[in-house]
């Protein structure tokens, strides 16, 4: 070396050829990083497809079973968008300020579902009437249930849950998170599968074959992948069906596969502006509510899953305690708005939006606010909002196959944080992803043989309240891992350096890492009224 002086020692990356990474690499465009307006703006439309899958399936299943009809569930699908818009801007200006999506959640369906069939609602003969009064009583227990995520927020309490979870236990979480969501993959594809499995097998190609053999800007085709695939398969779904592939089918099938059986469009006002309170006062029941609150607690523990996936495919540092207490505070408000407005449903985070944060390598809080700018504007202008709604369900499964193992894969990735070779390590990670594999299995096989879960007593509220939490894989697997974790031998010397604990020491507090404090500082200096953070 010239001028005689020692070499420098060498760098930790050139020691490892994987090395552990705070942030993601290879990420196009992070949090604080917007792409330019146009690209923006397509990516924002492109959260919004994607997001539509979720509103229309949930009123799909419930509005029939209030009583409603097609201008009711058309009614409702606005409703839901319009919240989601909301919710999703809220959160992105005041709470983790993620670029997560906030809208509507399959967890509450059963607990919603519970409500549709209570015995109280069996003698209305007038189906608006029915529809109606199911709706306020829904209403009322989701206001109720919303207090549960505004206390635990705000006051700080899940703050102090999420301090004690290291990568070791966020990993079987957040891999539940995505992993666990396998029963609204492929089986709905299976539903129509000339039409789902050729979306899936177009995503796959434009997102990850053909970026890397084409030269100049590649980045196009996986960035805009789904604009892509949907134009495609949703046009030749159309011609089968304007052609009469499916005119002699099954009416199972018609509903799956057809373009033009949604009924949403006709449906659907040419200007209408959802409000509160538009399907009447809500009406309160105790044991709703109580049902309704273990729903709210089991989408607190899968939205906090959500969010580590979120934060990790927006190249953002590992999320301080305090930043998602305050997120979970803001979703509470967002579930409050549900409730108010009668969406049917509560909000959570939008698993299948974190998903294309992946596909596209896009993290920016921008693409998300412009998406949530396209969610209030088609909910208004309920003709256009409904063309999209009527996209096949099995066109958006196919995109949930690849979304839901993203989120997956993102859990997985904080196992590098580990130490892989402790039998500690192993047995926590291995026994945690199988039993919240299993033991939602028996529940929801249960429920689908007999009509009804394990926990089977006269009082359906309490039914619920057991039911719905140990039927949901994320919540299973990430609490057996947190209790296994903080309880199993923690004073052994090296288990703090097993579990990861070394790594994310740094972003425990907010202001100890200069990168945290720009990922998810809050504007307009609101800190001072947030002391949590």
């Amino acid at each position: 070396m010239a001028g005689g002086g020692a070499a420098p020692p060498p760098k930790q990356d050139d020691n490892q050829p994987h090395p552990v990474r705070d942030q993601l690499p290879n990420v196009s465009y992070c949090i604080t990083s917007p792409p330019p307006w146009p690209e923006a703006i397509l990516l924002g439309f492109q959260h919004y497809i994607v997001m539509l899958g979720t509103t229309v399936l949930i009123p799909s299943s419930l509005v029939p079973q209030m009583g409603g009809g097609k201008e009711e569930k058309a009614k409702v699908i606005q409703t839901l968008l319009f919240v989601a818009g909301l919710n999703t801007l809220t959160q992105s200006l005041f709470g983790t300020r993620l670029p997560a999506v906030i809208g509507g959640s399959y967890t509450f369906v059963p607990a919603s579902l519970s409500i549709i069939l209570a015995g109280r609602y069996s003698d209305i003969a007038d189906p608006q009437e029915k529809f109606e009064k199911t709706m306020r009583a829904i209403q009322g227990a989701v206001i109720v249930a919303s207090t549960l995520q505004i206390i635990l927020g705000f006051s700080g309490l899940w703050r102090n849950v999420i301090r004690f979870i290291s990568p070791l236990s966020a990993a079987p979480l957040v891999a539940l998170s995505g992993f666990g969501l396998y029963e609204i993959g492929f089986p709905l594809v299976a539903k129509c599968v000339e039409i789902g499995l050729p979306l899936l097998i177009v995503l796959v190609i434009f997102s990850q074959y053909i970026p890397h053999m084409m030269k100049g800007n590649p980045h196009v085709f996986g960035r805009f992948g789904v604009l892509f695939s949907v134009v495609i398969v949703w046009v030749y779904a159309h011609l089968l069906t304007v052609g009469g592939a499916y005119r002699n089918a099954p009416l199972k099938t018609q509903l799956s596969c057809r373009t033009d059986c949604a009924g949403i469009v006709t449906a659907a006002p040419w200007i209408s502006i959802p409000y509160p309170f538009q399907w009447g006062a809500p009406t309160f029941d105790a044991g709703e509510s109580f049902a309704m609150m273990a729903t709210s607690f089991v989408a607190l523990v899968e939205s906090t899953g959500a969010f580590y996936a979120v934060s990790r495919y927006a190249s953002a540092t590992p999320i301080p305690p305090s930043v998602l207490s305050r997120g979970v505070g803001w979703q509470g408000v967002g579930i409050l708005l549900s409730g108010l407005f009668g969406t049917g449903n509560g909000s959570s985070v939008s698993v299948e939006n974190a998903g294309l944060l992946a596909l596209t390598r896009v993290g920016s809080r921008r693409v998300v606010q412009i998406s949530a700018g396209f969610m209030i504007f088609f909910s208004i202008l309920g003709k256009f909002g409904a063309v999209f709604a009527s996209i096949p369900p099995p066109i958006i499964a196919a995109l949930y196959c690849l979304f839901f193992a993203y989120v997956g894969c993102a859990g997985l990735s904080f196992l590098q944080f580990c130490n892989l070779n402790s039998f500690r390590t192993k047995f926590i990670i291995g026994f945690s992803v199988y039993l919240g594999l299993s033991i939602p299995q028996y529940f929801n096989e249960h429920l689908a043989v007999n009509g009804y879960g394990p926990v089977h007593t006269k009082a359906k509220w309490f039914n619920d309240m057991i039911n719905v939490p140990f039927s949901s894989e994320a919540f299973v697997g990430g609490l057996l891992a947190l209790f296994l974790d903080i309880t199993m031998h923690k004073k052994d010397s090296g288990s703090r350096k097993d579990r990861g604990m070394s790594w994310w020491d740094k972003f425990r507090s907010f202001r100890t890492d200069a990168r945290s404090e720009e990922f998810y500082s809050l504007p307009f200096n609101l800190n001072k009224i947030f002391p949590s953070v």
